[in-house]
Parts: C-alpha cells; structure tokens; sequence
C-alpha cells in the first residue's frame, strides 16, 4: 500500500499565496513612494525653470531700463553730461548692464547645471525604476507559477494513491470470493500492481517538485526579491542625494556671482563718490557768467528842484559816458537793470568786449613760464620726441628708439615682411602649379590667364624683398655689422656742443632722466629756441644724485659716443645706480662726476636685493 511521504512540518512550506499577497502589497507602496519621489524631482525642477525664467525677465527689463536712460548721442542730454554727477549716473546705468548681464550668467548656469541635468536624470530615473519594477513582478510571476506546478503535482499523487487503495481492496475482494474464476482474480491483481506503479510514480515526481519549489522559494525570498528591494533602495538614495546637490547648486550658482555683483556695486558706490559739487557748480559759473560789471548806485534824484532829471553816470542806461561809446549790440538794453541784460556771447567774444580785471597775459609769457616752472622739462625737443613716439609719428627706420628697442623693432619688421613675402610666394607656386595643369589639359582652363596674376606676385616679392633688404640694412647698423651712418651727424653733434655747452647738457640730462621712449640717436638741430642755462643749472644743482642699488661688470669694452652714454672697459667694476625698463639700457655711475648709459648686454649686473627699487627685467 502506497502512503504519502512523511515530512517534517517544519520543512513544510508556508503557504506561499499569503506571502505572495503581503509581497504584492510591498511593492505597491515601493511603487507609490518612487513614483511621489520622482514628481518631487519634477516638481523641483519646474521652480528652477520658473527662476530662471524670473531671473531672465528681470535681466531683461534691467537692461531695458538702463538703455532707457543712456544719454541719446548727437542730443542736447550729452551736454549736461559733463558733470561729474551726470556721469556718475551713466556709471551707475553701465555697471545696471553688467548686474543684468549677471542674471542672466543665473540663469544661464541654473538651466544648464541644474535643469537640463535633473531633466535627463529623471527620465534615466523612471526608466530604471520601471525595470526593477518589471523585474519584481516577473519574480512574483515564477514563484506563483512554482507553486502552482506543486499543487498540480500533490494533487496528482494523492488522487493515484487513492486509486491505488482501490484497485488493491478490489483484489483482495476478489481473490477472497471462490465464485470468482482465476481469470478475474488475475486481472485484478495486475490491476491493483499497474495502480501502485502510479502511484510511486506520482510519488517521485511530487518529491522532485516539492524540493524543486523550495529551492525557487529559498532564492526568490532570499536572493531575489532582496537584490531588487536592494536596486529599489539604492535608485531612491541616488535619488535624493541628486536633489541635495541640486540645491547645493542652486546655491552655488548665486553665490558665484556675488563677487561681481558686488564688483558692480563698488563701482556705483565710486560713481558716486566722485560727485564734486565744487566743479559742477564752477561749470554751471563758467557757462552761464556774463562777464558784466555790476552796476553802481543810483544817485538821488530831487524832484523838489525845478530841474531836469539827472540820471547817474553810473547806472546802465547811461548813453553819455565820457567820450565813449558803448557798441551797437548793447543800444537794445538801455534802460534796464543789470540782473536782466543779455548780450551775445558770440559777439562779445568776437568784438573782446572783456572786463578789464580778465585781461590774459600774452601767449609768449605763458610760454616762458612753462619752459620756466617746476616741474621742470629739461629740454623741450625731449618732450617732443616723446610726443611724437606716443602718437606714433616716429620715423620708418626707428631712429628716435634707443638702439635695443629700435633693434627689437626692426626684427620684428623683418619678420613680418618675410611672412609676407612666403605667403606671396605660396601664393606663386599655387598659381604655377595650376599653370602646368592648363597646360597639359587645355580643356580644364586657360593658361594665359593667370600671366598676369604671377607677374603681380612677382613685382609683390621682389618689393617686399628691397624692403626687407633695406630694413636688414639698419638692424645690420644696429648690431654693428655694418659702418655707422651717423658718423658725420656726430661730429656735426660735437660742433655743436662745442658752440652750445648748455643746451647740450641740459638736453644729456634730459635723456638720462628718461631714457624711456624719449632717446633718439638724431642730434639737436633746433638752435631757434633758447632757454636760459642758469635756471636749468639751478635746478640740476639742487637734486640729489640717485643712490647706488648694486654693482657690475663690464664683460666687453663700450664706447660710448652718443649723449648720455659712458665709455666703459672689459673687466671695470662700476656701481648700478637704475636697473635696465626693458629699453636694454642701464645706467651705471664710475664716480660722483662720471655716470651714463650702457647697454645691458655688456655688463653682469650683481643687484643688492636690500635696495630700494631692486627689479629685474628680462
């Protein structure tokens, strides 16, 4: 007789149908929370869209407002500019611009930082909590269907086992009763044998799906559901870590531009500290005084006295004068007072109609003085070769340079000319080679017409070549390769310190001043103007001489030939008394009565790092 197997009941399983349900309803609350999670995050992302488009609009009407009130060009608004308060306003409405521009630098960081990158994070988001989602359910599909295959399978043996029992009890009646033939006996004997057989068999394969149940059970309830519950956790943790960085830069964001904003700001506060009511009430006076003397008093008039009315000589409506007539234009205002008479200014200017007390000293003593007054300009030519040089009037072959920075220009000069000179060529070769294909294949094009195209390229190469040559030429003369053409300037120049020792000096002192920009290897042939030597010798005698700021060393002998230069030999310590500006000139001192110029590339300079000033330029 088959019997069911025993089983300890605490192997049994646990009916799986109400695990399955609690299950269920754990994912349906996961499911709830993840999708609230997720329109948080859309939530937050649709308040920083509508911040930026705040801080857009406000840019926006910032920048409109501020070019609302820009002083309108060629109008008479431009005018009233030129006080200091009227300025400090434009001031305030430029940096207005540029505090808008920082909003909209929010609002461009906040949609790039934060709304186009939460935006693709919260689709990443939803696609992979619908896959561990699906991943959950397919789960809670297999175990279900396990369990199914096992009822199918206990249902199978217990009804075989039942079948079993019969067919056995129907062979025991049966070889029981003596009126049944052997046949039958026989029959049911292998009837109740063929149940049994079932019914083992139904057995094993109840036995086979029951452990096959356990172990799917075992690994969906401690394998599987956990690893996604894991996925799950994990996805909302990322989750809200990302909307906390989010907000961490959205703070951020403003806070980069704080600095600037407060920059803006600073500017506005220094606008405004700028206003000078001082200069702007004097050119309110400048612009609107008349220059009219006040009038004097009235003079008593007695009526009581049979006589004509007098009018005093003093008062405005006065015609007479004493031999001297007023102009024409000022006929029109007889009779009034002074507070309300207005004359041309155009006129008054022109016919210099001034108050005697605003009478200007003659051009020439303005001149003097300024020849003449501290701070003083030594020599005037230097002052205009550095005008010129500022204003870029030098001549082409940069003689009003010293000779490094004038060596510096003219290789730069020739630099630029054989870059011009490769790009034509290239130009050339090109052409030529397009030549030889017209050539060879008629049909692709004309030979002849780029003839003329080569020959402009030609005569292009060999001017810039004669340019190239004649600027190779001075920065040849430059680095002494060639004869100094300025022998015969120089001993010109020695003629004339000869005849104008002062001048001479006053203009060497000039240079060692400033040998910045103002040298120039041309000599002085301005002899028309004339200064007095004495103030200039004053003036010198009253300076202190510059202190020594370290020594050097001739490493090659120098001769010095031009103003403001010092002969030097190979091997003579001298002490540095102002260091090379980037001119490739420094000014060294031998003694008390001996100092000058030398090119830097001739001595070792040892700097006392203790000195006041102590640079190094490259």
């Amino acid at each position: 007789m088959v019997s069911l197997p025993h089983q300890d009941p605490h192997s049994l399983p646990s009916p799986p149908c109400l695990c399955c349900r609690k299950q269920k309803d754990q994912f349906d609350n996961l499911e709830k929370h993840t999708q609230w999670g997720i329109d948080v995050l859309e939530k937050y992302i649709k308040f920083v869209k509508e911040r930026t488009e705040i801080e857009l609009s406000y840019a926006k009407q910032l920048r409109n407002l501020s070019k609302k009130y820009q002083p309108k060009k060629n109008s008479k608004e431009e005018e009233e500019y030129r006080y200091t308060s009227t300025r400090a306003f434009v001031a305030t409405l430029n940096e207005m611009n540029d505090y808008a521009g920082q909003h909209e630098v929010i609002s461009e960081n906040m949609t790039s930082l934060i709304t186009g990158e939460l935006s693709r994070y919260v689709q990443e988001l939803k696609q992979e909590r619908k896959s561990h989602f699906h991943d959950g359910r397919k789960a809670q599909q297999h175990i279900e269907t396990c369990w199914k295959q096992l009822e199918a399978s206990k249902r199978r043996f217990e009804r075989d086992c039942k079948e079993a029992d019969r067919a056995q009890q129907y062979f025991e009646k049966m070889d029981a009763d003596i009126n049944v033939t052997k046949a039958d006996v026989e029959k049911a004997r292998q009837q109740a044998q063929l149940r049994h057989q079932m019914a083992e068999d139904s057995k094993a394969e109840y036995s086979s799906t029951l452990q096959k149940f356990n172990s799917e059970q075992h690994d969906h309830y401690y394998t599987h559901i956990p690893n996604i519950f894991q996925k799950i956790q994990e996805m909302e943790e990322r989750r809200i870590v990302r909307i906390g960085e989010s907000m961490k830069t959205f703070a951020e964001v403003d806070r980069q531009v704080i600095p600037i904003i407060g920059k803006c700001l600073d500017e506005i506060t220094k606008a405004a500290e700028s206003v000078d009511h001082k200069n702007d009430s004097q050119l309110v006076i400048e612009a609107y005084k008349s220059g009219f003397e006040p009038p004097g008093d009235v003079d008593f008039e007695d009526f009581t006295q049979p006589m004509k009315r007098t009018i005093s000589e003093s008062s405005l409506s006065n015609s007479r004068g004493d031999g001297r007539s007023e102009p024409k234009f000022g006929s029109k205002s007889k009779g009034k007072l002074w507070p309300f008479i207005k004359k041309n200014k155009i006129i008054e200017t022109l016919l210099g109609t001034k108050s005697p007390k605003q009478q200007k000293e003659p051009l020439s003593h303005r001149f003097n003085e300024f020849m003449t007054s501290k701070p003083k300009i030594h020599c005037f030519r230097s002052l205009k070769r550095g005008l010129s040089l500022k204003l870029g009037a030098g001549p082409e072959d940069f003689s009003n340079l010293p000779p490094e920075q004038r060596r510096k220009k003219l290789q730069q000069k020739v630099d630029e000319l054989n870059r011009d000179i490769q790009k034509e060529m290239d130009q050339r070769d090109a052409l030529t080679k397009m030549k030889d294909v017209y050539i060879k294949n008629p049909q692709m094009g004309d030979a002849a017409s780029v003839d003329q195209r080569l020959a402009e390229l030609g005569q292009n190469i060999e001017k810039l070549r004669l340019e190239v040559q004649k600027f190779e030429g001075w920065l040849a003369e430059v680095e002494g390769r060639l004869p100094a053409r300025t022998e015969q300037p120089r001993r010109q120049s020695g003629l004339y310190e000869a005849q104008n020792p002062s001048a001479v000096n006053s203009c060497a002192q000039d240079r060692e001043s400033s040998p910045d920009g103002s040298y120039t290897e041309e000599q002085s042939q301005e002899t028309g103007m004339k200064v007095p030597a004495t103030d200039f010798d004053d003036e010198f005698d009253d300076e202190e001489p510059l202190p020594t700021i370290g020594t050097c060393k001739a490493l090659y002998t120098f001769e010095g030939q031009n103003e403001g230069t010092i002969s030097v030999a190979e091997g003579e310590m001298l002490y540095v008394i102002e260091e090379d500006k980037g001119d490739g000139w420094t000014r060294i001192r031998r003694n008390e009565d001996e100092e000058g110029y030398v090119p830097t590339s001739y001595v070792e300079v040892y700097l006392d790092k203790n000195a006041k000033g102590a640079m190094t330029y490259i």
